[in-house]
């Protein structure tokens, strides 16, 4: 940080008591002794020093309070003389290296720092009490949230509320949200954009902060995934008889829910229209070839057989003819060992997908 030279404060005007700057007769009193200065003062010097040095300082990240305050403290100074401006840099510099630990700047800071280290309930508890405010920027809770979940929001306000909401998400997020909404919707959201040229701050602040507070007031549940989602991943696991005959009572029952459920299920049969064909060698070199050479053996239905299909042309064509081979080396395999080789399969797929090894096909991409 260079010290040679003094602050280039801002110069005082012709009204402000001090004189003309330069004036032989009035000239301009310096700020002088770093032990006569306050804390404020010393924060001003340091920070507009930081600033000369083009420092970037996150300054927007302090309390509206504190920025204020600094704010108000800078305009208030004039000049310091060369010795102040160095032993306040050396004063905080000192401090700087006597620092042992560091701990987040308010509630917020610590909350984010022990996200997953304490309870969801204590976590949601101690934001609901703080308030939304305490957070910061309501847009930040808010460009987290997945794009379902936002379109939810849209749905429940009025076009020119969601317009700004389209308007403050990252682009991709927002492309993601129109596809959720339906499509009359859709379209006078994006409409409205056009008339948010004239929306001040003060109005996109309330908007987040109103959006942010019924995020925070929904209450908590007990379960991360929906029915259907939990349903389908326990009949995923099941076997094939027990799978459809469940799913047959549950057509019977509800068919909005069995649809649902259907959704969520994974088996061995949906392979060849969910994976990439650029990812069966990673799913290959993750499992074992006597799972493979079992699930090859026991495919017979139509489904089950383009699946092996699929991962014999993806792999090498040495690979595949051995595995072939072994398959009919085993000739008939009991359901039981067929379908615990299909679950393998399939859970190893599962996990490789959580773990963003792997990207399954969207419905889109099924379809076209």
């Amino acid at each position: 940080m260079e010290q040679s030279s003094a602050l280039a404060l801002p110069m005082p005007s012709m009204g402000d008591g001090l004189g003309d700057f330069g004036s032989p007769s009035q000239p301009p009193a310096l700020m002088g002794g770093a032990s006569q200065l306050s804390g404020k003062a010393k924060a001003a010097i340091v920070v507009r020093l930081l600033l000369n040095e083009g420092a970037d300082i996150p300054l927007e990240e302090l309390p509206d309070d504190l920025q204020l305050e600094l704010t108000q403290q800078m305009g208030k100074m004039r000049l310091v003389d060369r010795q102040t401006v160095q032993s306040v840099a050396a004063e905080f510099a000192e401090q700087l290296e006597n620092v042992g630990l560091s701990f987040p700047n308010g509630l917020a800071g610590a909350l984010t720092a022990m996200e997953g280290k304490i309870s969801r309930h204590t976590h949601s508890r101690l934001r609901k009490e703080a308030g939304v405010r305490q957070f910061g920027d309501p847009w930040e809770r808010l460009r987290k949230l997945p794009p379902e979940e936002l379109a939810e929001l849209a749905k429940a306000e009025s076009t020119e509320v969601a317009a700004v909401l389209l308007s403050k998400i990252d682009t991709n997020k927002a492309a993601e949200m129109l596809q959720y909404l339906p499509g009359p919707m859709a379209r006078r959201i994006t409409y409205a954009v056009s008339q948010t040229s004239n929306v001040t701050p003060e109005t996109v602040d309330r908007i987040g902060l109103s959006l942010a507070s019924q995020i925070e007031a929904r209450p908590e549940v007990a379960f991360a995934q929906t029915p259907g989602q939990r349903v389908g991943a326990i009949l995923t696991q099941s076997q094939a008889a027990k799978r459809e005959e469940v799913l047959t009572a549950l057509d019977e029952e509800d068919m909005e829910f069995a649809t649902d459920v259907r959704k969520s299920i994974f088996t061995f049969a949906l392979i060849a229209e969910k994976v990439e064909a650029v990812d069966v060698p990673k799913l290959v070199r993750a499992l074992g070839p006597p799972e493979i050479t079992t699930a090859i053996a026991f495919a017979t239905d139509d489904a089950d057989v383009a699946s092996v299909n699929f991962l014999l042309e993806n792999m090498s064509s040495r690979m595949a003819n051995n595995l072939r081979e072994e398959a009919n080396a085993l000739g008939r395999v009991k359901r039981a060992d067929g379908e615990a080789a299909f679950g393998i399969i399939v859970n190893m797929l599962r996990e490789m997908v959580v773990n963003g090894d792997i990207e399954l096909k969207s419905d889109e991409e099924e379809e076209t």
